[in-house]
């Protein structure tokens, strides 16, 4: 298999006229080349945050505070999905595992609610089970939550926050078990991001009120930090410091919540860049390789030996024909009428039935 178009190459991203060539799920060249194509290749996205549990409540809960729309155990959400059936939440998840597919995402970090029962309830959204329109190839890695047992069944932990409980216990687990552990720090108040930050996380998610000691303490440890702009202006919490965060360790994107927001990274990564005025290559870093990074996979950026996860646009299309600089029209205005193909190991997921 192999695509041709401009290439945006590396983790710079530089734009190379040419071919990439896929086998067995990996990229195993670009070949820089004359083509007749005005499409634009780069790595499918990493969503590097979510919540998709609450896709059965999209837009509830208008004018709430933080706490009383997602604070357990009895914000709004929580309420809803203890009230909701399986077989309603299982296909809710799927209809938005499709939507990421079609926007480009090919790999997302979800911190999945419910235990270990909440857990087998995504990996069977994503297998299809129950759901008119079948298995998603959209690659998950789950972050269970609200039972220590769900450890041996995700591929982490997604902690609420230190306000919330006390989590060495699960945190030393989730050590031994070599699974990795994340939590929400700094998205109400900076009160509970010290208390974060000893548990020696793997990464911080919002990190909204993080002051200078916060800032030095990052770069002293390289504890990544994942960024949900969107969601914290909805929530009334404020936003990130992305500029500050991006100088002391690797940031990455997230959309958080789909009860708030749609989880299209390029709906975040505009807003991330209107926002923090970075440079257009830096956002879109936060939106690939920096999100995989924080995983541990090889994907997030076109090169050789990378996972063939590619998203191809319409250059020529009527939103992006004309664009001087590809990057930044990428960041600030493509969008999902701009999606040509989406390839998620090295198998075409965009266009297809269903």
């Amino acid at each position: 298999m192999h695509l041709e178009g401009t290439v945006l190459v590396g983790p710079d991203f530089e734009p190379v006229e040419g071919r990439v060539v896929v086998a067995d799920g990996e990229i195993v060249r670009i070949e820089e080349t004359g083509v007749e194509s005005d499409a634009v290749i780069l790595p499918a996205f990493v969503n590097a945050h979510t919540h998709i549990g609450d896709s059965i409540a999209k837009e509830a809960g208008e004018g709430l505070s933080l706490d009383e729309l997602v604070a357990p155990p009895d914000g709004l959400k929580h309420r809803l999905l203890r009230d909701a059936d399986r077989e309603e939440k299982v296909a809710a998840m799927a209809r938005t595992l499709r939507f990421m597919e079609a926007t480009g995402t090919g790999t997302f970090l979800e911190f999945r609610e419910g235990g270990v029962e909440g857990v087998a309830a995504l990996r069977d959204a994503l297998a299809g089970e129950g759901v008119a329109f079948g298995e998603r190839a959209i690659e998950s890695v789950v972050f269970g939550r609200d039972d220590p047992d769900v450890l041996s069944v995700a591929d982490g932990y997604g902690a609420s926050g230190a306000r919330d409980a006390d989590f060495g216990a699960v945190r030393a687990a989730a050590r031994d078990a070599d699974k990795p552990f994340g939590i929400h720090a700094g998205e109400r108040d900076a009160a509970d991001i010290n208390p974060a930050m000893d548990l020696e996380p793997d990464f911080l998610v919002h990190m909204v009120h993080a002051e200078g000691i916060h800032l030095e303490r990052l770069e002293d440890r390289g504890t990544p930090v994942v960024v949900c702009p969107r969601s914290n202006l909805v929530t009334n919490v404020g936003v990130p410091p992305v500029r500050r965060l991006t100088e002391r360790t690797t940031v990455a994107l997230g959309t958080d919540n789909v009860m708030t927001d749609s989880p299209s990274m390029f709906r975040e990564m505009e807003f991330a860049a209107k926002l923090s005025d970075l440079p257009a290559r830096e956002i879109l870093r936060m939106a690939t390789v920096n999100g995989a990074e924080i995983a541990g996979l090889n994907r997030g950026v076109v090169r050789k030996g990378a996972d063939a996860d590619l998203l191809v646009l319409d250059g020529d299309s009527d939103n992006l024909a004309g664009a001087r600089d590809l990057v930044r029209a990428v960041v600030r205005r493509a969008g999902h009428a701009d999606v040509s193909r989406v390839v998620i190991g090295g198998e075409p997921v965009v266009p297809r039935d269903g």
